[in-house]
């Protein structure tokens, strides 16, 4: 059996990957008093009067909701808000076993900008935290910042942010084997949806100084109205030498390769183009832009993939469990910037300097530090802040 076989056996066995468990045995109508009426009411009067208390008193400080309306599964597209379900509990099953954290999966019958944002404020008060999940470009951006506005709770978009922190965890440790400043990397990110925008913002935070952005029609231009904002915005910063043309006019010269585009668009004889010991990250789903086998046939050293089935796999599963955990415990309001590029480095530091090699330059995700150490950097921020 093929994997894909395997897996819809698994689910179907199971009927379903989570389940919720009480914390309580009740066996007595004393227990049933506490947990329930009339016990209850005096947690309830405690939260009315002093809200934060709901963290003392309820799951809210330990459970995120994972929230979809299916529009861009991973590899899949558009399937709707059902089919995306088996994504949503898949996720709550990493949250659970790398972080600890208790993960609700909700998906909701819209693709309406403003009914999902009108919804996921009005499910916001049972979490301590919303995660959005393949939700499809541009809408993801807006909704995304609005509930950043809105919402006291951290609210993450992790096929953007979680793909970025991995990806710049990744890419520095690559540089080091390389011994290439990221400030000096040439860097050609083709992809120019959620998360190829998001990779390219948070590697311009980080310091990166030459990106050249690409999409299906080549070279992003700025002139080209058909643009949303965000993609606008991140004409304006980055492609400083005004390149036009191809990808693989582009990749002339370049040091490293970034792809959150479709499989098997890139070439050995596009890698060869690049500059030597070149680095190449082909994270589209389940088919990347080029296989291991042909980039290191076109000269490339580093090679790193989104499947599982390489080394240096770069994934956001190293990112979002740790990541929640460390806001949860911290009881932070909003993620930033600053936040997540304390992620990225805590992952990056992971592997210490002198164990980096070409097929070692991120931690698996199995690596019990992972979660442990992103989650340290998150609640060491805020408590220095």
């Amino acid at each position: 059996m093929n994997i894909k076989d395997k897996s819809l056996k698994l689910h179907r066995q199971l009927k379903g990957k989570i389940e919720i468990n009480s914390k309580i045995d009740v066996k007595t109508k004393e227990d049933l008093a506490l947990v329930y009426t009339p016990g209850v009411a005096a947690s309830c009067l405690e939260i009315k009067n002093a809200p934060q208390e709901a963290y003392n008193l309820t799951a809210k400080n330990n459970t995120v909701a994972v929230i979809s309306d299916g529009s861009a599964v991973l590899g899949l597209g558009n399937i709707g808000p059902l089919a995306s379900m088996p994504v949503m509990e898949g996720k709550a099953v990493l949250f659970k076993k790398f972080a600890g954290v208790d993960a609700i999966p909700i998906v909701l019958d819209t693709q309406d900008t403003e009914e999902l944002i009108q919804t996921i404020t009005h499910l916001a008060p049972s979490f301590g935290g919303i995660n959005l999940e393949d939700i499809s470009a541009p809408r993801c951006f807006e909704i995304e910042k609005r509930l950043r506005e809105t919402l006291d709770i951290p609210v993450f978009h992790d096929d953007q942010h979680g793909t970025a922190i991995a990806c710049g965890a990744a890419l520095l440790n690559a540089l080091k084997i390389v011994d290439k400043p990221l400030k000096d990397a040439r860097i050609v990110l083709n992809g120019a949806g959620s998360a190829g925008t998001a990779i390219t913002s948070f590697l311009l935070e980080l310091g990166a100084a030459h990106i050249v952005v690409c999409d299906i029609d080549g070279i992003l231009d700025p002139t080209d109205k058909t643009l949303n904002a965000y993609q606008q915005k991140i004409t304006k910063e980055t492609n400083q030498e005004h390149l036009t043309g191809s990808l693989e006019d582009a990749l002339r010269n370049a040091d490293v390769f970034i792809g959150v585009s479709a499989g098997n668009i890139l070439t050995p004889k596009m890698v060869k183009r690049m500059a030597s010991e070149s680095i190449i990250f082909a994270l589209a789903n389940p088919t990347p832009e080029i296989s291991q086998t042909d980039a290191i046939k076109g000269g490339a050293r580093i090679y790193g993939a989104g499947i599982s089935n390489v080394d240096n796999q770069i994934n956001n599963a190293l990112v979002f469990p740790g990541l929640f955990k460390g806001a949860l415990q911290a009881r932070i309001d909003q993620i930033t910037v600053e936040m997540e590029i304390a992620a990225c480095k805590a992952l990056s530091e992971i592997i210490p300097e002198k164990d980096l090699k070409e097929d070692y330059i991120i931690p698996d995700v199995f690596n019990k530090h992972v979660s442990e150490n992103i989650a340290q950097a998150i609640v060491d921020l805020y408590t220095n802040d």
